[in-house]
């Protein structure tokens, strides 16, 4: 099968080795490299399930190509190759698929252990959407509706809630209970959205630690796996990055003490992000920075524990009480980043008061 698609690129498969490459959730992935090493690609399949219309993920990516490659030549985006028709993702057997160029003595890591990797993905995350401050989000389809859609995943919960199985709504009562804690963050959001606070941008959506190319030394080079880069709030970014990176482990730990927020990775992420974004970046995007963080842990554990009620129909689980395991986790890493916010403020303020701006974008 893989050896079709590859020809539709112009690459004969019996002169390349064909292996499956990363651990993503989404969509497959394999590295193809030949003999010689000189030339290696990554093909993706796109996952059809998640992403209903692919074609308007390659027409998004093909628009922000476009308008990098006559604004901001120098900046390394990685986007997919032609076929030999012209086209940039093609279907067989009503699969979809990608050919990326591999970037050579580029890594990926899955987890945030060193300020200096917070640092770096936020300077990323940050470059990609200051770099398309000019770029209109018009011109952008919505890959993914209601992706960060917080009024819309809370709805979805108290929906759950109410039909639930009983049994299930028992087992999970402490976590429903601190969903409703919580339910400000949810208020919070629809003002937002409301009362047009703060404006769209082009954003990436999942500014998860692996969707930042690094080279050996761990200093960034940039962003890829730009399925969900759509219209947004600047909020989703800093939000998912603040989620992802603040706590030494991730939503899969079962043992909730362990999750805890690091103040320093909080440092890195606010400096990595305001070296970008800190000339363009509005007073209200400023003043819901700490807010970012609280949207996206307390949409995820909405997530999460929706699915729980609704019988694990959404994500894949392995045991019992895995999503139910999976929302307490978050819920626990909202306490713990309800607790610091008042120092995550102050440490903001004096890093918007004294870091000095710079963009290298070189």
């Amino acid at each position: 099968m893989l050896n079709n698609i590859l020809s539709k690129f112009g690459l004969e498969a019996t002169n390349y080795h064909i292996q499956k490459f990363g651990g993503g959730l989404i969509n497959g992935t394999w590295k193809v490299t030949d003999g010689e090493k000189s030339d290696q690609f990554i093909l993706q399949q796109i996952n059809k399930n998640v992403f209903k219309t692919p074609q308007d993920i390659a027409d998004n990516i093909s628009k922000i190509g476009a308008y990098l490659d006559l604004h901001h030549p120098e900046y390394l985006f990685v986007s997919p190759l032609a076929t030999t028709d012209g086209s940039y993702i093609i279907e067989d057997n009503d699969e979809y698929y990608r050919l990326f160029p591999y970037v050579k003595n580029s890594i990926t890591i899955d987890t945030v252990k060193s300020t200096q990797e917070a640092f770096e993905a936020a300077q990323q995350f940050a470059r990609f959407t200051y770099l398309l401050a000019d770029f209109s989000v018009d011109h952008l389809t919505y890959t993914f509706k209601g992706f960060h859609d917080l009024t819309t995943r809370y709805n979805q919960f108290r929906q759950a809630v109410k039909t639930a199985d009983p049994e299930r709504m028992l087992v999970a009562r402490e976590a429903i209970e601190k969903a409703n804690l919580y339910q400000d963050v949810a208020l919070t959001y629809e003002n937002i959205v409301k009362d047009k606070l703060i404006p769209f941008r082009v954003i990436h959506h999942d500014t998860k630690i692996s969707n930042i190319l690094f080279d050996e030394s761990r200093n960034g080079l940039c962003v890829i796996d730009l399925d969900t880069v759509m219209p947004g709030y600047c909020i989703s970014d800093i939000g998912d990055m603040m989620r992802t990176y603040l706590s030494p482990y991730n939503e899969e730990e079962r043992d909730i003490t362990k999750i805890v927020v690091r103040e320093e990775i909080f440092k890195a992420i606010v400096e990595g992000y305001f070296s970008e974004m800190g000339t363009v970046i509005t007073e209200m995007e400023r003043n819901l920075f700490v807010y970012a963080g609280k949207f996206m842990i307390y949409m995820q554990a909405l997530r999460f524990l929706t699915d729980y009620l609704n019988g694990d129909i959404y994500y894949h689980t392995t045991y019992p009480e895995h999503n139910l395991v999976r929302a307490n986790n978050q819920f626990a890493l909202l306490d713990s980043y309800h607790a610091a916010e008042g120092r995550f403020q102050q440490i903001l303020d004096t890093i918007i008061s004294n870091l000095p701006i710079k963009h290298n974008i070189a």
